[in-house]
């Protein structure tokens, strides 16, 4: 049975804009924050890397900045947006370093782990 993405939703409630298609993000690499039960990460929040969320990221053990060419991953640097966990921008919010984030692009499921405050605060 092929996976289907949940409904394509904002967190602000509108249609969900694109993400990055360079480089080429989401749980489907469709260039959107879409989601689906299979996506246990809950890859729904587009986030706007810095130097400091890319370190934080890094030092917790998630190196998003290191080409992964296995994978056809460039890696990331600091302008870049990418589809991230909602898990990870939380914890990045809770440390105060954490990514800004394009709303309109960013799942409404990403309000199943992260509150709208905490993702407004970050409002690119």
């Amino acid at each position: 049975m092929p996976i289907k993405p949940d409904p394509a939703i904002n967190v602000l409630g509108g249609p969900l804009t694109p993400c990055s298609s360079a480089p080429l993000t989401g749980f489907f690499r469709d260039a959107h924050c879409n989601t689906c039960a299979q996506d246990t990460g809950s890859h729904t929040v587009c986030a706007v890397m810095t130097a400091e969320f890319l370190a934080f990221s890094k030092y917790v053990g998630n190196d998003l900045s290191t080409p992964r060419p296995e994978y056809q991953f460039a890696g990331l640097k600091p302008g870049d947006k990418w589809c991230l966990c909602a898990s990870r921008f939380l914890q990045a919010y809770d440390e105060g370093c954490a990514p800004k984030v394009d709303l309109s692009a960013t799942h409404i499921r990403a309000l199943d782990v992260v509150p709208l405050e905490a993702l407004m605060a970050q409002a690119d």
